[in-house]
């Protein structure tokens, strides 16, 4: 950069004649400098813009920004961290840059996206008969056994009032029954609903959403019409979700007991519309006066609910079984074997026709990754939880060993009942024919049959590791408190039981 005065030598002495080679030797420059300040035609002050020098890391810019993209798509604990893109960028592009560059990278390209994100929230404006739809899960109590559970949500923004739906999963069938559950309880149809993602409406297909033929039938079948949330919008969604949680928080703390899901379900609404008792956030008006200015704008209910059910045609195998999911078996009977069969999936029940479609069996559908089969006689013991007098005419007595069931058969009905939990806890978390080998081998040892040894028991025993032989009673009851779902603590107090032996 030369100086303003030798700037204008430069042209001064260019008008006078002076050639371009005489004005570089004189102002002692190179000539294309004299060339470009005689090209300049705007000598006025420019802003002290300070431009960005190229950087080692310009190179690999799409290639991390490719892998901040991934993360968006991915399960938050499953993201790339600086350390790994730094990782990656070595050993798969062999880049030569350092670990401190790579982190200063990440950190700014996530600080624009953030400010990108944060400047395109809209004030959303929500219209009465409008609402949003989210799941959220809570532990309940059911039948006896703490069971991961579903709430769905439907939450008017406009009164700020969100009744909920306690449902075993998040499929179809479920998400269309609380659909339906709700419809007939506000006396309509909501005239648009927002989603925020396809959980049991469909799933995604390339650029969109596939729904399933169930949901679409259900939509056309009450004529509302329906949105999905623009991807990492949660702005979007922040009421539904900000419902979820204070329908968790308010009415499912602490964990509830629940033996009919549907009679639970049939008083949840008007206990979520307690909650609304008070005057809107923003608007400063009932929200209990609002929600029904939400239901004046609902569409009417049409002449005949909707049947939310999945029909589909299965084989049974050779022993009459019909499996769904490829883990739960439900019996149609041995006449049935090997015979086609119409099965349709309900919500809460699987109900088997055969090729006729005449009814045969209807069993209550299960849910979850542990295998589970219609003909275990653990099916009745929630039932015999609830009746331990059923006792004596039941399937588990059929199927239990006979030092056990003479030992049960011999107890009150309320020591029945505790060893019935016992074994109900313990099929839940091992399995029937785990459970009946911990509790045998938990009386045998012990001459009782507390909850915490034959959860324990079984638990050993369904992980393939054999019975521990005592030499003397051992009273097992320290060790409830200590009793938890998750098999980590399992392990670690069976652990310290063996250890106490020992020392025996």
């Amino acid at each position: 950069m030369i100086s303003m005065p030798q700037i204008q030598s430069i042209r001064s002495r260019r008008r006078n004649g002076e050639s371009i080679a005489s004005i570089a030797r004189s102002e002692r420059v190179s000539e294309p400098t004299v060339r470009k300040y005689l090209r300049v035609d705007d000598l006025s002050a420019r802003p002290p813009v300070r431009r960005r020098r190229g950087s080692v890391i310009d190179e690999w810019l799409p290639m991390i920004e490719g892998m901040l993209a991934e993360d968006r798509e991915t399960w938050r604990k499953q993201r790339h961290t600086a350390t790994r893109i730094h990782e990656r960028l070595r050993d798969e592009y062999g880049a030569g840059v350092s670990l401190s560059t790579v982190t200063r990278t990440v950190a700014r390209l996530r600080r624009e996206a953030a400010a990108e994100r944060e400047a395109g929230f809209l004030d959303l404006s929500w219209h009465p008969g409008e609402c949003q739809a989210d799941f959220g899960q809570v532990d309940v109590r059911y039948r006896g056994v703490v069971t991961r559970m579903r709430h769905f949500v439907l939450d008017f923004p406009y009164s700020n009032i969100g009744p909920s739906q306690l449902m075993p999963g998040e499929n179809a069938e479920c998400t269309c029954q609380a659909l339906r559950n709700l419809f007939e309880w506000l006396g309509g149809v909501p005239e648009r609903i927002v989603y925020d993602n396809a959980a049991g409406v469909g799933r995604k297909w390339f650029d969109g959403i596939r729904l399933t033929r169930l949901f679409q039938a259900f939509q056309a079948h009450y004529g509302f019409e329906y949105t999905f949330c623009n991807p990492y919008s949660g702005h979007e969604r922040g009421g539904v979700e900000a419902r979820v949680g204070a329908v968790r928080r308010r009415l499912f703390v602490p964990v509830p007991g629940i033996w009919n899901l549907d009679s639970f379900n049939l008083r949840l609404p008007g206990r979520c519309l307690e909650l609304g008792d008070k005057d809107h956030y923003r608007k400063g008006e009932s929200q209990t006066g609002l929600f029904d200015e939400d239901r004046k704008a609902l569409l009417p209910l049409p002449a005949k609910p909707f049947d939310v059910v999945t029909w589909t045609r299965m084989k049974a195998d050779k022993y009459g079984n019909i499996t769904v999911q490829g883990r739960h078996w439900y019996a149609a009977g041995p006449e049935h074997a090997g015979h086609e069969m119409i099965v349709g999936l309900r919500a809460l029940e699987v109900e088997i026709l055969d090729a006729e479609g005449k009814r045969v069996i209807t069993h209550p559908r299960s849910y979850g990754d542990k295998p589970t089969d219609s003909g275990d006689p653990s099916s009745q013991l929630g039932l015999l939880c609830d009746r331990p007098a059923a006792w004596r005419n039941s399937r588990v007595r059929d199927a239990m060993p006979d030092p056990l069931r003479e030992w049960i058969d011999a107890q009150d009905e309320a020591t029945r009942r505790d060893s019935l939990r016992a074994l109900l806890h313990a099929d839940g978390e091992s399995g029937w024919r785990a459970a009946v080998a911990g509790m045998l081998e938990i009386l045998e040892s012990t001459g009782g049959t507390d909850r915490a040894g034959v959860c324990l028991a079984a638990a050993r025993h369904a992980s393939g590791l054999g019975p521990v032989a005592y030499d003397d009673p051992v009273d097992l009851s320290e060790y409830d408190i200590a009793y938890t779902k998750g098999g980590c603590l399992i392990v670690c107090v069976w652990d310290h039981l063996i250890e106490r032996k020992r020392s025996w």
